[in-house]
């Protein structure tokens, strides 16, 4: 088999394939969201948020949202970029979603 046919090659299931798709789509997406409008999705958001030096953390989470996204999405280093992808998600869950459960409750 050549190196080009081990690289293409997966014994994954489609469905698999499927969610490795959204979820690289997404952070994708995402990443590059927050450089076209940083005051919404990038450092203005941070700040709203209360996540100290928003001027970094915006541009440096979506550096790695579009890196990781894509390296998702097309299946290369996807193990180890999924890594940051859990980071981002665990502090995204706990600065937006924990406030609003507390507030209303479960």
């Amino acid at each position: 088999m050549t190196a080009y046919k081990r690289v293409l090659a997966t014994d994954a299931p489609p469905a698999v394939l499927l969610v490795r798709l959204m979820v690289g789509g997404v952070f994708l997406s995402e990443g590059v969201q927050k450089f076209l409008y940083p005051d919404l999705r990038g450092a203005g958001r941070f700040a709203t948020l209360g996540i100290p030096s928003p001027e970094f953390f915006g541009p440096f989470v979506g550096v790695f949202e579009v890196v990781c996204g894509a390296l998702i999405l097309i299946g290369l280093l996807t193990r180890l970029a999924v890594v940051p992808t859990i980071c981002i998600m665990l502090v995204a869950i706990y600065s937006t979603q924990l406030p609003v459960l507390e507030k209303e409750g479960f």
